[in-house]
């Protein structure tokens, strides 16, 4: 989780961007990339849309709640579970389901909003829907990853090109679909949405994957067996736990600021859905700016200590936006959130997947599945309903203190955290001087042959 008092040996230095992308060197990931980057567009506007057609059908904060999480809800209740079958099943072939149902569900929107059928009900049942998709989908999009990159050094640089690439859309998508709504409405976002899924899907069917690598792992436990299995490796894997302990804690009280975007842009900024999709849109600049940071790193040493510090970031800047009734300085602080935000998801995902062991990868990535997503439902519902009481910049300004609480607790433990990360590190040759020293020092303490 840090150096550890130790240098490690890293990479000969490479100029130029080929460094910062050096997983697109594998033709597999390079075509989830492209699919995905497509894709993702299209999820952003789906999300601003749904935000800007529930808070138009209703005007309740509440009903914001509401339907973030009926979104969110099945991640919490399936993803440990789902996990277990992600292990267990063929991971592409789970991928290409899910991106199909989803481009149902995106579709089904889109129709009913068209034809202006849509109700309340329609867009909670569909949320859904969508959570019960993404909650197989997370854990083995997040597995998956390591298939798709065959050399294992490359991989946190391509979790960070995934972060990167996701808030590159979250830059894009809103600022396309606040266009969009204006001009003919919330329809348009999810049929173009629809439509974006056609291009994540033909990646992973142009893919040649190794059968070893595509297949699951045959297992006669049953699920309840396996689920207690992967729980116990979290619970006594004191870095994994507590990294998940801080991410649920962020996605409990921080993460819910998303729910609140329509007020703070019709009530409190006095805008409308251009603003809104300004305000979202400034949070991908700095999720982005985060990304490249992770991209530009040459090894997973010292990241841990990152994890508290944009912890602590994401919650100052959520206090500061709770005070701000300036346009541009709720513009500052929302690149501020978003870069801390993103930086303190993305390395914890990054740390998790380098020190988990691979046949417990798919359902410790459904835990943090659950951590990230499974948690924010709670919190959107919570937020929702501080919201109509205390009023949304005052619920904002909670969670904020919140996440940096969780930061101060998270920076006390780090210490503690390293004993237990550097034996992995060097077991798995992140730390090659370390592990060449042990070496030496037991061939020196056995006793030569006679």
């Amino acid at each position: 989780m840090d150096d550890v008092g130790a240098k490690s040996k890293l990479p000969e230095k490479k100029e130029g961007l080929a460094f910062m992308f050096r997983a697109l060197r594998h033709r597999n990931y390079q075509l989830f990339f492209s699919g995905q980057s497509v894709s993702m567009i299209g999820t952003w506007m789906t999300r601003i849309a749904t935000s800007w057609l529930v808070y138009k059908l209703t005007g309740s904060a509440l009903l914001l709640g509401v339907v973030g999480f009926a979104g969110q809800i099945p991640s919490f209740l399936l993803a440990p579970f789902a996990g277990v079958l992600v292990d267990r099943w063929n991971r592409h072939r789970l991928l290409v389901v899910t991106q199909a149902l989803a481009m149902l569900q995106s579709f089904a929107l889109g129709a009913l909003a068209l034809t202006g059928l849509i109700k309340i009900w329609h867009v909670v049942a569909l949320s859904v829907f969508q959570g019960v998709i993404n909650a197989f989908d997370m854990p083995a999009r997040q597995s998956f990853v390591v298939q798709m990159v065959e050399d294992r050094n490359d991989l946190p640089n391509a979790i960070a090109l995934n972060s990167s690439m996701v808030n590159a859309a979250r830059l894009l998508g809103p600022s396309i679909g606040g266009v969009i709504i204006a001009v003919v409405g919330e329809a348009w976002c999810f049929m173009i949405d629809g439509f974006s899924y056609l291009a994540v899907i033909a990646s992973l069917l142009a893919m040649r994957l190794a059968p070893a690598l595509a297949a699951g792992v045959e297992t006669r436990a049953n699920l309840v067996e396996q689920f207690r299995e992967g729980w116990r490796y979290v619970a006594g894997s004191l870095p994994i736990s507590r990294i998940l302990l801080l991410l649920a804690l962020v996605s409990l009280v921080g993460m819910p600021y998303t729910v609140l975007m329509p007020i703070f842009a019709n009530e409190i900024l006095h805008g409308g859905p251009n603003t809104l999709g300004f305000l979202m849109a400034a949070s991908g600049v700095g999720a982005l700016a985060g990304a490249f940071f992770l991209a530009a790193r040459r090894t997973v040493v010292g990241l841990g200590r990152f994890i508290p510090l944009m912890a602590g970031v994401f919650g100052a800047g959520l206090v500061a936006f709770s005070f701000s009734r300036a346009i541009w300085l709720s513009l500052l602080l929302m690149v501020a959130t978003g870069l801390g935000f993103m930086v303190q998801m993305a390395a914890s995902n990054t740390l998790i997947q380098t020190i988990v062991e691979e046949d417990k990868r798919g359902r410790v990535m459904s835990f943090y599945t659950m951590a990230f997503m499974g948690t924010a439902p709670f919190g959107s519902l919570l937020a929702g309903s501080l919201a109509e009481r205390i009023g949304a910049p005052n619920t904002l300004l909670l969670g904020g203190i919140g996440c940096i609480l969780g930061a101060v607790w998270f920076a006390r433990a780090l210490p503690r955290l390293r004993v237990f990360v550097r034996p992995i590190y060097v077991e798995k040759g992140i730390l090659p001087e370390i592990r060449t020293s042990i070496m030496r020092t037991s061939e020196l303490s056995v006793p030569p042959e006679s």
